[in-house]
């Protein structure tokens, strides 16, 4: 059975979504599990403490339901749909992070330099640029170089925000940057090995800029490196990922690498199927398989709309331009078999009751 609710509320102007914050005496957030989700989920939960709001937080990923588990006077949707939610943020494409970075701003105008730098890191978990009004807020540097949360080396080696032939393996990245000792040479080495790979695809090229030129700042060094860290935490360890967001000092790297070295060999070996508008990517079991979605569709893909399943587990992620609503598609077809799925514009997850194959010929169906 689809997991998709009834219809919920639009989202609203900042400016109307603050106030009705502010006259909520308990409320709710709700954020999807990923690193934008918990990124727009702590800069509202850290505005509404210092307005005297009482609030929780609940990270729920796709497809569970977010059941109301509390009485809350508002209950706000960040990344994820929510049935019988108040407000609906970041569900049609554009980061969560943007918008709640705006009611942040209408709670507080002196908003805190930790939230401007947290905005952009949560935007760059969602692969979007920042808007106008937060690139004005941000005042930070960047600097030629990578955005990676650790030293150059094993910060490539580990990173999602690119896959390429050096990704995964700490002895080939130190290959690709033997004798490079600057920022601008690394950089350009990095977009080479990208542009040059066999099985890369024209994506590429422009998914590989949010990891050049990085902004600095946030707890591991650079924006970037934050929301890499974020968005796989979010995905493997939601706790962490929001006392992390929230500014607690926690050793995160060692889960990051796990899940990033994970999600590169599964890019790396698993089984492919192209269909028309389709690609279809299996894995072995217990795959990050929205993190293997991300990196497919924008290294991988020589389709707009990519399909993981990993026996069972599914994701679904379409490209902006694809013309594909990537919720209805993957709802659609798990009602056609035993699965519960629930998505956005641009994503879908989907948890398995069936044989696989019979999935991605329902997927194929919808798409």
């Amino acid at each position: 059975m689809s997991t998709a609710g009834g219809p919920v509320a639009d989202s609203r102007a900042a400016s109307d979504i603050a106030v009705r914050l502010c006259e909520a005496n308990f409320a709710r957030l709700v954020a999807a599990g990923t690193g934008d989700g918990v990124a727009a989920a702590a800069l509202l939960a850290d505005a509404l403490e210092r307005q005297g709001v009482a609030h929780q937080i609940s990270v729920v990923s796709l497809p569970d339901t977010a059941a109301r588990n509390t009485e809350a006077d508002v209950t706000v949707a960040l990344g994820r749909p929510v049935a019988a939610a108040d407000i609906v943020i970041g569900t049609d494409g554009d980061p969560a992070s943007h918008t709640a970075f705006a009611v942040v701003r209408e709670l507080d105008p002196s908003t805190p330099a930790d939230a401007v730098v947290l905005a952009l890191a949560g935007t760059v978990a969602a692969g979007h640029d920042p808007d106008e009004q937060l690139l004005a807020a941000a005042d930070v540097e960047q600097r030629p170089g990578v955005a990676v949360p650790t030293d150059t080396t094993a910060g490539l080696a580990h990173s999602t925000l690119v896959h390429a032939p050096f990704s995964g393996s700490a002895p080939d990245t130190r290959d690709l940057l033997a004798g490079l000792d600057d920022g601008r040479a690394v950089a350009s080495a990095v977009a080479l090995a990208v542009a040059g790979d066999p099985a890369g695809v024209a994506r590429g090229t422009a998914a590989v800029e949010r990891l050049l030129r990085p902004r600095l700042g946030g707890p591991v060094g650079t924006v970037g490196g934050y929301g890499d860290v974020l968005d796989t935490l979010a995905r493997s360890q939601p706790g962490r990922a929001v006392a992390f967001a929230l500014g607690a000092d926690l050793a995160v790297l060692s889960a990051w690498r796990e899940h990033a070295d994970c999600a590169h060999t599964a890019v790396r070996e698993a089984r492919t199927g192209r269909y028309d508008g389709l690609f279809v990517v299996r894995c072995d079991s217990n795959t990050p398989v929205g993190t293997v979605a991300r990196l497919t569709r924008d290294y991988r893909s020589p389709e707009p709309v990519v399909l993981v399943v990993d026996g069972d587990e599914a994701a679904l992620l379409a490209t902006p331009d694809a013309g594909v609503d990537a919720g209805v598609a993957i709802e659609t077809a798990a009602d056609t078999v035993a699965a519960e799925a629930a998505g956005t514009t641009l994503r879908g997850r989907a948890r398995l009751d069936c044989e696989s194959s019979g999935f991605v010929l329902a997927v194929r169906e919808a798409v």
